[in-house]
């Protein structure tokens, strides 16, 4: 059997559409069951997975997918069903660009956090997009600026953006260019009018934003690998509306918050969880104001959440 090896630009957890590496595309679907990395994934392959498709075609004449290659990263988060399976977001990722915006829709900091857990568990570098800058009052400014302040000090490349008016979006022809990247956000953040500003080729559809919700309609169902006229490619997935941490130890979810990570050992105990121990030095610089409360607090909610319980709250 001749295999040949691609790269799946998208996945609806059914059917796969896979680039070769001619350029060529093949429809294609997965034989028998693919587990990956030992988890339970309600999608076993993921938008910028490397895979084999033997040189057969099924039934339908669709290529079949006999194997997925190592995979060097990937974002993952709990599934919003009721099973206790996981959903990746995207795989073999050289940057990860989350998109956040203060109102249509509201993100809230438990939500950018957890994904910076994510992100950081697997050393996915993230950029902060700060969108829709043009439709903010100075009271939003102000608060914008001090977020910048919060994540640019622990070490997170923050950018206020205009995605609508194409303005300070400059930068990110050059980070894209060559390279896979992702983009991620609630419904309704300005993923899809980013996308089409960075690339004129690319048309993507838009969607509206809920009066009664302020949430953005789902315009991107499955997460989707566009390649980009500069070179690489770009992942743009569906939006989030909250974000469940998976398979992460309770003993190392420290280790994934920067300002944290460089004081852990420093406590009384060497096994400090940081919640209610004495001679705590992290709780002693949340008190001294040197690590973000809102920070503090997203840590505890992953240390004492119940493993089983579904991440559908909002705040999330």
């Amino acid at each position: 059997m001749i295999l040949q090896k691609g790269t799946v630009i998208k996945s609806t957890g059914k059917w796969y559409i896979v680039e070769l590496f001619d350029g060529s595309l093949v429809d294609c679907r997965i034989r028998g069951k693919i587990r990956l990395d030992e988890l339970r994934t309600t999608n076993p392959i993921a938008a910028g997975d490397v895979v084999m498709l033997s040189n057969e075609r099924d039934e339908e004449g669709k290529g079949v997918i006999v194997s997925v290659d190592l995979r060097r990263n990937y974002i993952v988060r709990k599934s919003t069903n009721l099973s206790k399976q996981s959903q990746i977001l995207a795989a073999n990722i050289d940057r990860a660009y989350l998109m956040v915006t203060l109102k249509s829709p509201v993100t809230h900091l438990a939500f950018i956090d957890r994904f910076l857990v994510s992100a950081e568990s697997f050393r996915v570098p993230v950029t902060l997009l700060f969108n829709k800058v043009e439709t903010y009052s100075s009271d939003d400014l102000f608060y914008l600026d001090a977020l910048i302040d919060l994540y640019s000090s622990i070490g997170y490349s923050c950018h206020k953006i205009s995605a609508e008016n194409s303005l300070n979006i400059d930068f990110l022809l050059d980070e894209i260019k060559n390279v896979q990247v992702m983009i991620s956000g609630h419904s309704g953040v300005g993923k899809t009018t980013l996308i089409n500003r960075l690339d004129s080729t690319l048309s993507l559809r838009t969607g509206e934003i809920s009066e009664y919700h302020q949430q953005g309609q789902h315009t991107t169902t499955f997460a989707e690998m566009h390649k980009l006229k500069s070179g690489g490619y770009i992942i743009d997935t569906p939006g989030i509306r909250a974000f469940g941490i998976i398979d992460l130890d309770r003993e190392v979810i420290s280790h994934y918050f920067p300002e944290m990570r460089d004081l852990l050992g420093t406590c009384k105990f060497h096994n400090c969880q940081h919640i209610n121990e004495p001679n705590c030095n992290i709780k002693k610089s949340v008190e001294l104001g040197l690590i973000s409360e809102s920070r503090y607090q997203t840590y505890i909610q992953l240390m004492t959440e119940d493993e089983n319980e579904i991440h559908r709250k909002k705040e999330m």
